[in-house]
């Protein structure tokens, strides 16, 4: 499944292809609370079809209202240079479009893009390069150009720069339940997911479509996906001949996330092989994640995917979580209440009889 803005682009580029008239609205700056990020999309197509999103679904109902000959034979998406459209002044206009209190949103309107720049972009995009998108307010002029280091959206009033791809990456270490679980969230998150496992009886059986299936050793599958700083890798086979060899490639490469799956004492194990064997360090070892997840009590597959997916969010969008809500934390602390409790029966098993023995 293609990440959102890859999908708002692919429309609007078939729309303007088919000669239909569209438009591009991008959220270029927020202030206050805001429902959407800063570079969401949303194309609109002059029959009122829309994809992608700029709010909770006010702000389009707007837009659609404004902009499509389905509910305004008088008006249209016009040609022209872009446009400037705010929402949420004032707090009427908040409560009105959906708005949290406080909030306010400025997009940038594109009336029918050019056809044949949305087909070059898109074919960068599809083919994993980054690109940059510079938008000349005065004229609507495109430049495309493509760059090696990611940056944020920049709109000064006259040109909108936005950067464009490369989409996210998972490579699944192993192609079991907790795989086929994880590889589906994935999907709908937008990441283009990887599986290996040079074992037939477990590749065999993969049921989730739209993934790439690589039977490699997986240190040498680590190796050909070329890790990146928007590629993840997540090992979850439980066995040191599959996971360690792979795990320490993925250590050495530019990955954003790279973690496996396991016990405590597993992992802990995972580490001190890696040490011992191949003069690893704790330094070295310091972005290993282990055991993987927020800890919510998972116990089935799907409870642990969430757990997992969940995670690699948060490190993916620069969340910094609360040590608590790691699994190795949480479960030292259960372990500790644990005791305490057995402690405090133990101790009020031997008190209880001699406080019912006789006086003498």
């Amino acid at each position: 499944m293609d990440n959102i803005d890859v999908m708002v682009l692919k429309a609007l580029r078939d729309w303007r292809a088919a000669g239909q008239r569209a438009l591009l609205a991008t959220v270029v700056r927020t202030w206050g609370s805001s429902p959407r990020p800063v570079g969401s999309m949303m194309a609109l197509r002059e029959d009122g079809r829309a994809i992608g999103s700029v709010s909770g679904g006010c702000i389009e109902d707007d837009l659609i209202a404004r902009y499509t000959q389905a509910l305004n034979s008088n008006a249209g998406i016009p040609d022209g240079p872009p446009q400037l459209a705010r929402y949420g002044v004032s707090a009427d206009e908040a409560h009105r479009f959906g708005l949290p209190c406080g909030g306010t949103l400025e997009l940038l309107l594109e009336f029918n893009p050019d056809a044949a720049s949305l087909q070059d972009l898109v074919q960068q995009l599809e083919g994993g390069c980054l690109v940059q998108r510079a938008v000349d307010c005065g004229n609507g002029h495109v430049a495309l150009t493509p760059t090696q280091q990611p940056g944020t959206l920049e709109f000064d009033g006259h040109t909108l720069t936005n950067h464009l791809g490369p989409g996210y990456r998972m490579l699944l270490i192993g192609a079991g339940a907790l795989a086929e679980y994880l590889a589906t969230m994935a999907l709908f998150n937008g990441f283009t997911v990887t599986v290996c496992d040079p074992r037939e009886e477990y590749m065999g059986s993969w049921a989730v479509p739209q993934v790439r299936k690589v039977s490699d050793m997986p240190d040498d599958a680590v190796t050909a996906f070329k890790p990146d700083a928007r590629s993840c890798i997540v090992a979850l086979t439980h066995d040191p001949k599959l996971d360690d060899l792979a795990l320490l490639e993925a250590l050495h490469s530019s990955a954003f996330y790279v973690g496996a799956i396991g016990s405590r004492r597993n992992n802990q194990a995972r580490r001190e092989r890696m040490m011992e064997h191949f003069g690893e360090t704790e330094a070295s070892l310091a972005l290993l994640r282990g055991p993987i997840g927020l800890y919510i009590g998972s116990k089935t597959p799907a409870e642990i995917a969430v757990s997992v997916m969940a995670e690699i969010l948060a490190v993916k969008n620069g969340v910094s979580l609360p040590q608590i809500m790691s699994v190795e934390t949480a479960k030292q602390e259960h372990d500790v209440a644990m005791n305490e409790a057995s402690t405090q029966c133990a101790v009020a098993q031997i008190l209880e009889p001699a406080a019912a023995a006789p006086k003498p």
